[in-house]
């Protein structure tokens, strides 16, 4: 069933006392992804994945024309997208099941549906007003052929509309699983791909289980800017008296877009991330706070004639002069040279 605006339209929410297990939300407006999106993000995160940035050399590695999309802007667009579940959000805890499963290409639309597939209230405290949990199911197609381009959960905490009730709402939700078995990835890296025109880009002396930090410290900037590329939703990200720090909260994917944009400079070779086995909110981001990146890789393997790697990325902030702690905790995967 899909949900429907409660009939107070001036806070249409939703809030978590309106969701339902197995509504199916309104859904966004498609989206094209053109010239101009992929201009704006790269000015908002700066990512040097050389396969979106050189349209010749997309083409010479996976063998047909047509610029290909960031792998981190479709899912910018696609979480964009699912915030008709999360405009009345307080903070998003994790993903999970990300996997890209359709190259996408700038000219292509995408459109963006939204389950709700378990819901939990938090504990009550008297600091603070009532929250619940709600984990939610996206799928996102290209509307030109109707393929699924990536589907996967993440869990949201959201405000109550009324304070006073009680959902009786305990589902067991989980958690995303961190551990990275490469074997069932393998069948994931794009048909007919050829690595080669990145082999002099490409670091071969990276050992698994090293780590490496980043020494290029990244200032968040733009954050609204990226909220709205994206048509997030939640007020938090645009509105700092939405929030109840009082300070606007930086939407979660703007970290992520930085720690990727992080991950690519480190691993010049990479030429598609294929997704994300986990991905853990551990605190939250401000604008002006200034991000350090540390790399893991994790594992690595030879695969469709170039390296499949698992890597773990660590996100922490610093933010008015002062250690703000962990930010991110990042497993993801990417094929190249």
């Amino acid at each position: 069933m899909l949900w429907r605006m409660p009939p107070t339209p001036a806070d249409p929410g939703p809030y978590f006392d309106d969701l339902a297990v197995g509504q199916v939300l309104v859904p966004a407006p498609a989206a094209t992804l053109d010239e101009g999106t992929a201009a704006a993000y790269q000015a908002l995160c700066g990512d040097p994945l050389a396969t979106s940035l050189s349209a010749p050399l997309g083409t010479a590695v996976s063998g047909a024309p047509g610029r290909l999309a960031n792998p981190a802007l479709v899912m910018h667009i696609s979480i964009g997208q699912s915030t008709v579940a999360t405009q009345r959000v307080v903070a998003n805890l994790f993903y999970r099941g990300v996997v890209l499963q359709e190259v996408v290409r700038l000219g292509e639309t995408l459109h963006t549906t939204v389950e709700v597939r378990g819901l939990r209230e938090t504990t009550r405290r008297d600091d603070r007003p009532p929250r619940g949990l709600a984990l939610l199911g996206i799928r996102t197609v290209r509307v030109d052929d109707g393929a699924a381009v990536v589907d996967y959960e993440r869990c949201a905490m959201l405000r109550f509309r009324d304070p006073d009730s009680e959902t009786g709402h305990a589902d067991e939700l989980g958690a995303a699983d961190p551990d990275v078995d490469l074997d069932t990835w393998a069948a994931r890296v794009p048909a007919g791909w050829d690595a080669s025109p990145l082999a002099g880009a490409a670091d071969r002396d990276w050992e698994v289980g090293g780590t490496r930090a980043d020494l290029l410290r990244d200032t968040v900037t733009g954050a609204p800017e990226l909220a709205r590329l994206s048509q997030n939703l939640a007020p938090v990200h645009r509105d700092a008296g939405a929030n109840d720090g009082g300070r606007r909260l930086v939407y979660g994917g703007h970290t992520i877009g930085l720690a990727q944009a992080s991950m690519v400079r480190l691993m010049p070779g990479t030429a598609t991330v294929l997704g994300w086995q986990s991905c853990d909110h551990l605190g939250p981001v401000h604008e002006g706070d200034v991000l350090s990146c540390r790399h893991t890789l994790l594992d690595e393997r030879e695969v469709a004639g170039g390296r499949l790697r698992a890597v773990r990325t660590e996100v922490s902030a610093e933010r008015d002069g002062g250690d703000a702690g962990p930010v991110l905790d990042w497993r993801l995967v990417a094929w190249g040279a």
